[in-house]
């Protein structure tokens, strides 16, 4: 790692101690509940504690902080919308057959850069997602994690950065971008499906 200004010297040295390793997941965390992209987040990692380390500290950090994200939507603003989604029967029908999909939809849509991250997690606060699927659902940012921790490793100098996410054409962006299409396609099959089912039983119904 080659940091030139001493202030961003002593503040990497910190980050790479246990306590600061600590501070940078709870950091990271609050990054993400923020709303903000985690990418560089992510290589900033890999520059500090290397691709492997790197993956879990982010991991730990995005897991924090999507949980907080989802618990403050959940109990903050999810009755107000349930009241609202209530007068529409068949909407609300067909969000809970979705919310049945729920752990396969929180996977799919961590790997796949369509859905914003950070923005999904009060998304699934608002909806009947069961917490425990949504919890096993962020285990689906992991490759993307590693990835970016990888470009970070690679990057070795946070001024780096652009040009390594400009430059890198390796068959590891190739894949993590064929995965994320797919989860994308795969998201869109399951929701459709399961919107069409619920929509049939609720005609049938009534």
């Amino acid at each position: 790692m080659h940091i030139s200004n001493l202030p961003l010297e002593s503040l990497s040295q910190f980050l790479q101690t246990p306590v600061g390793l600590f501070a940078f997941i709870i950091l990271y965390a609050l990054w993400v509940t923020l709303l903000l992209p985690g990418i560089w987040g992510s290589m900033l990692a890999g520059v500090l504690y290397g691709t492997w380390v790197g993956s879990a500290v982010v991991f730990l950090g995005a897991f924090f902080g999507a949980q907080a994200a989802f618990w403050i939507s959940r109990s903050i603003f999810r009755n107000w919308i349930k009241a609202r989604i209530s007068q529409f029967p068949k909407f609300d029908f067909v969000q809970k057959a979705i919310s049945r999909q729920g752990l396969q939809i929180v996977f799919l849509s961590r790997l796949s850069p369509v859905f914003p991250f950070s923005l999904m997690n009060f998304a699934y606060g608002l909806s009947d997602i069961k917490p425990i699927d949504y919890s096993i659902g962020l285990a689906g940012i992991l490759p993307g994690t590693i990835f970016y921790c990888g470009l970070g490793k690679l990057a070795g100098n946070f001024s780096k950065f652009s040009e390594v996410l400009n430059n890198n054409q390796s068959s590891n962006y190739s894949l993590v971008s064929l995965l994320g299409l797919i989860s994308t396609l795969a998201i869109i099959f399951i929701i459709t499906r399961a919107a069409t089912i619920a929509i049939q039983d609720f005609d049938s119904s009534i």
